[in-house]
């Protein structure tokens, strides 16, 4: 298999993950010194600890099940150095059954450590009005 393919199974064992809610699943493919950008709550977490609370906390939020599709995925890969990104479309169902889901931006960056791929680096953003300041959660790709 090569690099590329290593990580597209990498993408997707980390999709599934997330879908079915498995928690060290998903921290299981980070690497110890991941920092992520994600779009939520900080602006940046550093190591897996800050990283899987801010999970565990994203998790909670949605009590229902999960959306996590993935469009227009463009990988590049060498042997030890990967990067990726693709539109999401995310959420969760909440509290009172509703499903609350958006379009997002993703570029994850990749590492393979000891002969394994691990996330070293994750940016997730929406885009927003630059007058009005408001994310803009309804687009479409």
């Amino acid at each position: 298999m090569n690099a590329t393919h290593e990580i597209q199974a990498l993408i997707d064992s980390y999709r599934q993950a997330v879908i079915t809610k498995d928690l060290e699943k998903i921290m299981a493919l980070y690497a110890e010194d991941i920092v992520s950008y994600d779009a939520v709550k900080a602006l940046q977490f550093r190591g897996k600890a800050a990283y899987r609370a801010h999970w565990l906390e994203c998790m909670e939020m949605c009590q229902g099940p999960h959306t996590f599709d993935f469009d227009q995925m463009n990988i590049v890969a060498d042997e030890h150095i990967a990067f990726a990104h693709w539109l999401a479309h995310c959420g969760g169902t909440n509290e009172k059954g509703e499903t609350q889901a958006c379009w997002m931006r993703v570029t994850g960056c990749y590492r393979r450590e000891a002969g394994q791929w691990r996330i070293v680096h994750e940016h997730w953003s929406a885009p927003f009005d630059m007058t009005s300041g408001t994310a803009l959660f309804g687009l479409q790709p």
